[in-house]
């Protein structure tokens, strides 16, 4: 797999991707889940921390990164299921970390869904644990 930065001509096929991973994204009634969105707003906030892999020229999988100069954050990391479970999500994670690590980051947060049980081995694996604390949100 090669992992480059995101570019304009991926958009379709990451919104794609995004939807078979996600299926939660194909949720109109949930607009914030909007792929497109996503894509517009990591554009223009740190777009060079939104990257992708590709096998055979094809993007197979995603990650986006951010760092506000506290905390880094992942985002939408992704793995098309034909391509899970051979080591893509750990190199695109890793890529995420040294592109973080990079800019002086010392901690990487994440969020998953709570009934997304599955996943939260895959990131302990990885060496995350769960943080005693309590996400809050608000939607603006």
């Amino acid at each position: 797999m090669i992992i480059r930065t995101f570019d304009a001509g991926d958009r379709e096929t990451v919104i794609a991707l995004w939807r078979e991973v996600f299926p939660e994204y194909a949720d109109a009634s949930r607009p914030q889940r909007s792929p497109a969105l996503s894509i517009d707003n990591k554009l223009k906030t740190q777009p060079e921390l939104f990257f992708v892999g590709t096998v055979d020229g094809a993007v197979i999988g995603t990650v986006m990164c951010g760092y506000d100069g506290h905390r880094g954050w992942v985002y939408s990391l992704a793995v098309a299921p034909a391509h899970q479970g051979h080591g893509f999500g750990r190199a695109l994670m890793r890529h995420a970390e040294n592109a973080l690590t990079a800019l002086g980051c010392p901690k990487v947060n994440l969020q998953i869904m709570a009934f997304k049980t599955d996943l939260r081995g895959f990131y302990e694996k990885l060496g995350y644990r769960m943080d005693e604390v309590v996400s809050l949100g608000k939607r603006l």
